[in-house]
């Protein structure tokens, strides 16, 4: 099992790497103008399912191989989690291109499966910017096997953040040819990044030096996992087919807990910051097959 790295209380202090980093920039209609540089730390939670991306004409694309980890335990069904990061990433950098200089934030991420994907050795995923406003950047990304069939569907929005002083750098669409091996995910997700079941229908994540997101909070793809796991643990076994998430606010100093309620097919899960004073942060709802 991976070490699930350094527990945070709120800013991290001296002894941690913070994942934002701010400077001042000249740029054209923006006074004071501050840009974000991502200096994500090595050995990223998520770093195992990381999803490299290209681009081909107006679409984003990538490709992630399917490992047991990443699957529900006792089946070959992969976890929606995974295509949640990877709608996330996609979206997130097909956003920038669209808000720049402005910085997207996560509003709502939605993944829905046809029927519970057969055995796969990768996923593949094509992602496409459906509708742009000022403000407000809507995507969409199609999930395929390694036969090429849909395996199904994602859509995220995006808002520019709230402070136009915060701009983004210039935007890179792909990977590096030299970016270093994915890290093998030896155990499940859940495990690897410590996500921790507390009892049927209740799950956290800890906010840690390694599952930060660029504003210094607990990954929007951490939450998703740990949503799934409380809702797969009221009916063990049953894969998800669909999971929606509205993100309220962010979770800044953890642990995340979600805490998931049936309602037959149907599973409704709030996430609070329980770390402060147990604030919404998410309402999600899932289906299962």
């Amino acid at each position: 099992m991976s070490e699930p790295g350094e527990v945070l209380d709120g800013v991290p202090g001296p002894g941690a790497v913070p994942s934002l980093e701010i400077e001042t920039v000249d740029v054209p209609g923006i006074p004071n103008a501050r840009q974000v540089r991502h200096s994500a730390r090595d050995g990223h939670a998520l770093g195992p399912i990381m999803m490299a991306t290209r681009r081909v004409g107006d679409e984003l694309r990538g490709s992630c191989p399917v490992s047991p980890g990443m699957c529900v335990p006792g089946t070959g069904t992969v976890q929606l989690a995974p295509l949640v990061v990877w709608t996330d990433v996609i979206g997130g950098r097909l956003a920038v291109g669209e808000l720049a200089p402005r910085v997207p934030v996560t509003l709502d991420l939605d993944v829905q499966l046809t029927v519970p994907p057969r055995p796969t050795s990768q996923i593949n995923a094509t992602g496409r910017v459906i509708k742009t406003g000022r403000s407000v950047v809507v995507l969409g990304v199609e999930f395929t096997d390694d036969a090429g069939e849909l395996l199904g569907v994602g859509a995220a929005a995006f808002m520019a953040a709230g402070d136009p002083s915060l701009v983004m750098p210039p935007i890179v669409w792909e990977d590096p040819d030299e970016a270093p091996p994915r890290p093998p995910l030896l155990t499940s997700l859940a495990e690897h990044v410590g996500c921790e079941l507390r009892e049927p229908g209740v799950a956290a994540v800890y906010r840690t030096v390694h599952g930060l997101n660029s504003s210094n909070t607990v990954n929007g793809g951490l939450i998703a996992l740990a949503v799934e796991q409380a809702a797969l643990s009221l009916n063990p076994g049953v894969p998800l087919a669909s999971i929606t998430l509205r993100y309220l606010r962010p979770v800044r100093i953890g642990p995340a807990v979600a805490t998931a309620t049936a309602h037959g097919g149907m599973t409704t899960v709030e996430v609070r910051d329980a770390g402060a004073d147990g604030r919404h942060a998410v309402r999600a709802v899932t289906r299962s097959f």
